[in-house]
């Protein structure tokens, strides 16, 4: 643990939680919830209203979720949750077979009550990477708290940490590969980096059975409509 927590305070990161406290926290993890703006990229929208994201990124989202289906034998949810209709967002979930992608919720913790309701997880399994005002309502019940770094906040980062509504705060800004960052630390607490790495690059038929799996999940996209969370066909 300590060859991990000095590689990632070297870079800047921040265990606002004690490494083996985020680690057991960790174990009992069963989603994984991305914010969108800010986490994936920073923030920056064009006309209209996307924004993107990189493949440095989308690798760790891969690469953590096949950490966890080494760990665990079982794929883990995957969701986006975000306070805007992004159409990148919508082909991003599609194509990386995220369970869930929410648009246009305010209320975050609203889509998170709802997914623990129809997956029967509790909010202290879940991962939520998340960087602004509008992801607090999770980050005070979610399991582990990824705060993406923007130095233009330090008021804000501060007010989280005082608050107990991070884990760890990345070294990396939104768009500069924070997720990327916080994945990799993730499978390193999970203890099984070097295996994760090496299935990937020789394409094993352990990572080729977690693909097959992954390709089975067909994302499910819903928004708020009448205060209320509802099925949208993106299809």
């Amino acid at each position: 643990m300590q060859e991990i927590e000095n590689s990632y305070s070297y870079i800047g990161g921040k265990f606002i939680t004690p490494i083996n406290e985020v680690k057991d926290k960790l174990s009992h993890i069963k989603a994984y919830i991305f914010d969108w703006d800010g986490v994936f990229n920073n923030g920056e929208k064009s006309a209209n209203g996307s924004s993107n994201f990189s493949e440095v990124d989308s690798m760790g989202t891969n690469l953590l979720r096949y950490s966890h289906f080494i760990k665990n034998k079982q794929l883990p949810l995957a969701a986006v949750i975000s306070g805007e209709k992004n159409e990148t967002a919508f082909y991003f979930c599609k194509r990386e077979c995220f369970d869930y992608s929410f648009f246009k919720v305010a209320t975050k913790i609203n889509a998170l009550n709802f997914i623990c309701e129809k997956e029967n997880i509790k909010p202290s399994e879940v991962a939520y990477f998340f960087d602004d005002v509008l992801d607090l309502s999770m980050a005070e019940v979610c399991g582990v708290r990824i705060l993406v770094n923007q130095k233009a906040n330090p008021l804000f980062a501060n007010y989280c940490i005082k608050n107990n509504l991070v884990d760890y705060l990345t070294a990396s800004q939104g768009g500069q590969f924070a997720v990327r960052e916080a994945s990799e630390l993730l499978i390193a607490l999970n203890e099984n980096f070097n295996e994760v790495i090496t299935n990937r690059k020789d394409s094993t038929l352990d990572y080729k059975n977690y693909i097959e799996k992954r390709k089975l999940v067909k994302t499910k996209f819903f928004t708020v409509v009448n205060e209320k969370i509802e099925s949208v066909d993106l299809t």
